[in-house]
């Protein structure tokens, strides 16, 4: 590390070791506090999961029932399943699972990330200016809350300044031992994130290059080598060899061996689950979430990524980056200026040049990525999108140079103010004038900082807060083994929304959550567990306090020659009317009682070939026919005239199988109208009006009786 005059090594390194330690500490906290369920961003779920399967040594899924169990995110390739993301951050996580905690590992990257920082700028500029960029990184609100998420941008980062480091480290000392480093760290964040890492290493690239231009006679002449080689001269070709090394060129060689290791790796685990090396497992998911310009699409989501648009999304997200997600806002972003203003008039080195070089490949290389485009929403819509609540994370990296140059203009700022108050006053007057100085900048910077973290914290908060209450019915885990049938609000995908409910590799955990959509095949495929449905009262809407409540029910599966759903439901004292409606996919049929008290009762009884209903003793004609396996539906409409009204709705899964007929215990809902219902509309009696209720059973008949 180059010497410098104001820290000696032992207080830099205590001081680095310290700054670490906080940074482990404030992630710890922010992870349990603040995302305790995870975040507005459902990728989390995907590491998760995929950390699970790196522990059972799996790279894709094999489910016990087709459709139900995919979760957000992964290819469908027949009967398996893999994320479209590259495991390297995934297996970060799954050590610290190992170790006693997933959250451990966010707290080591952070740390990691913290002492690295110092290391690299200190390698760069000096020590003091190391430690001043790591406690600007530290203090970024989008490192405290990137770090605190299961999102690749923290690890990959990580990755990428142990490349800076030990490149650096390989560069003044000579040693092939931190080249070899340096090529494995690469070739990892190049398996972890590709565009990213060739984003952050262009500039030390270029300086690679540049360290060949003067390359010795026995590298400008092939016989030379021949001759050492003959020679056995192993000493000076052995990359792993710590002997100091004048020339670059084995060196660099060595890094580039084993960063294209790294890709070599990464290749080949395309070549693992893709069948092809060249078809990343994000291209498989969707061929057009690619780089560049033109049409772009995921999913349901598409848009014909112009220039115009990518430069209007980057602008603003370096806006934000600028005025909301970085230490000191504009002030920080202003020290930064002034320290590449100062580095300049210093003379900056090709070491600084690497450095400070990362800020434009990782700015002009977003543009190309319409991923920027996507995480702010609406462009005409303040506060919309991801970045509102996480930040310009594609842009993670721009904090390297941005808290090394804003050290950089600290440190020759208080320099500065310094030499200046030192020559204007006399006596002790200086120290404490300096002293005074210090304390308004630090509080300027801060008062700034803290108030940009306190308002995006309170933005997480919001969903974190409705997260407590709809996850109650399972935050102390299922009772028995069983498994929970959950609603799809964003579509055939486990994990979306529901992050908390994900599967053990082997979906053999105590507790198996599965979609909705086929209740009897997984009945089936876990006939030793008890089957539970999970729903939720209100639209899907974290951010904005929804839903209010949630309720885990319990399913019963019965069979018999009829099976007979009797039900009771409220009806408050001020309601008109009341309509009954037994439906089929085959038919309906409708009745309106002539009177009606504080509740109706009504039986429906599936027989293999209709569904025979009534009301009060009252039987409703026609009786609706069936038709093997469909869903029998009973809508009782509670009408206040021209008050309007709302609806119980009974979703009835049955299924004929030769002479008996088998069902589920309905699906119950409280919709606020007759045709529209949703998932949102979930029945939970905590939440019901005054003179509003239901009670069902579902029961077996054989031979006309129970």
């Amino acid at each position: 590390m180059p010497a410098d005059s104001t820290v000696d090594r032992r207080t830099a390194r205590l001081a680095t070791v310290t700054l670490a330690v906080v940074a482990a500490v404030v992630t710890w906290l922010v992870a349990q506090r603040v995302f305790p369920y995870h975040s507005l961003n459902h990728d989390e779920a995907v590491y998760l999961q995929q950390a699970a399967m790196l522990l059972d040594g799996q790279l894709s899924l094999s489910p016990p029932v087709e459709g139900v169990f995919r979760p957000w995110f992964f290819v469908a390739d027949g009967g398996r399943l893999y994320p479209k993301y590259a495991p390297v951050p995934a297996a970060m996580f799954a050590l610290g699972r190992l170790a006693g905690a997933s959250r451990l590992a966010l707290a080591a990257i952070a740390a990691g990330n913290v002492a690295l920082l110092a290391g690299v700028v200190g390698e760069a500029f000096d020590r003091s200016t190391g430690l001043v960029a790591a406690a600007a990184l530290l203090c970024s609100p989008l490192f405290v809350l990137q770090s605190a998420v299961f999102l690749p941008y923290a690890p990959t980062t990580l990755l990428n300044l142990a490349f800076a480091f030990a490149y650096l480290r390989a560069d003044r000392t000579g040693d092939r031992r931190w080249a070899a480093v340096a090529g494995v760290a690469v070739g990892l964040a190049f398996f972890s994130r590709p565009y990213t890492a060739v984003l952050f290493a262009t500039p030390f690239v270029c300086h690679a290059l540049w360290t060949l231009r003067d390359l010795g006679p026995a590298v400008r002449d092939p016989r030379a080598v021949v001759r050492a080689v003959r020679a056995r001269r192993v000493d000076y070709f052995s990359p792993l060899s710590g002997q100091a090394d004048s020339s670059p060129l084995v060196r660099q060689a060595t890094t580039a061996a084993f960063g294209l290791a790294g890709v070599g790796l990464a290749l080949g685990y395309n070549t693992l689950v893709t069948g092809s090396a060249f078809l990343f497992p994000y291209l498989a998911f969707a061929p057009a979430d690619g780089l560049g310009f033109g049409h772009h699409a995921i999913l349901d989501h598409e848009v014909d990524y112009t220039v115009t648009l990518a430069l209007a999304a980057n602008e603003r997200l370096l806006s934000l980056f600028a005025t909301d997600w970085f230490t000191g806002g504009l002030l920080g972003v202003g020290l930064a200026v002034a320290g590449l203003v100062v580095a300049l008039a210093r003379g900056i080195d090709d070491r600084q040049l690497a450095l400070v070089g990362v800020a434009p490949t990782v700015i002009a290389g977003n543009v190309f990525f319409w991923g920027n485009y996507n995480v702010l929403g609406a462009l005409d819509v303040q506060g919309d999108g991801l970045v509102n609540v996480l930040g310009p994370y594609y842009h993670f990296d721009l904090l390297v140079p941005t808290a090394a140059l804003a050290a950089v203009g600290a440190l020759a700022a208080f320099g500065g103010c310094r030499r200046l108050v030192e020559t204007r006053l006399p006596g002790h007057t200086p120290q404490v004038a300096v002293a005074v100085l210090v304390v308004l900048a630090t509080a300027g910077v801060g008062s700034v900082t803290a108030a940009d973290l306190d308002h995006r914290i309170e933005e997480n908060m919001e969903p974190t807060r409705t997260f407590e209450r709809v996850y109650e019915p399972v935050e102390g885990g299922v009772p028995g083994e069983a498994v929970v049938l959950v609603p799809r609000p964003y579509g055939p995908w486990l994990n979306h929304p529901f992050q908390v409910m994900h599967n053990g590799a082997g979906f053999d955990d105590p507790t198996v959550y599965a979609l909705a959509g086929r209740p009897f095949a997984v009945a089936d495929a876990f006939p030793d567990r008890t089957l539970y449905r999970y729903g939720y009262r209100g639209v899907w809407a974290p951010w904005d306090g929804s839903p209010r409540a949630a309720r885990l029910q319990r399913v019963r599966d019965v069979t018999g020659e009829n099976t007979r759903l009797g039900v009771t439901v409220g009806v408050p004292a001020n309601a008109d009317s009341v309509t009954v409606r037994v439906a089929t996919d085959d038919g309906s049929a409708y009745h309106v009682p002539r009177e009606h008290g504080e509740s109706l009762s009504l039986n429906v009884t599936v027989t293999p070939e209709e569904a025979r209903a009534s009301v009060d003793g009252r039987r409703i004609e026609p009786a609706p026919e069936l038709d093997g396996r469909e869903t029998v539906r009973v809508t009782v409409f509670v009408d206040y005239g021209p008050r309007g009204g709302f609806a119980y709705r009974f979703a009835l899964p049955v299924r004929v199988d030769g002479d008996d007929v088998r069902a589920l215990s309905p699906v119950v809902r409280r919709c606020r109208g007759a045709r529209a219902c949703d998932d949102g509309g979930t029945y939970v009696p905590e939440l019901a009006p005054e003179g509003v209720f239901v009670r069902a059973t579902l029961d077996p008949e054989r031979n006309g009786k129970e």
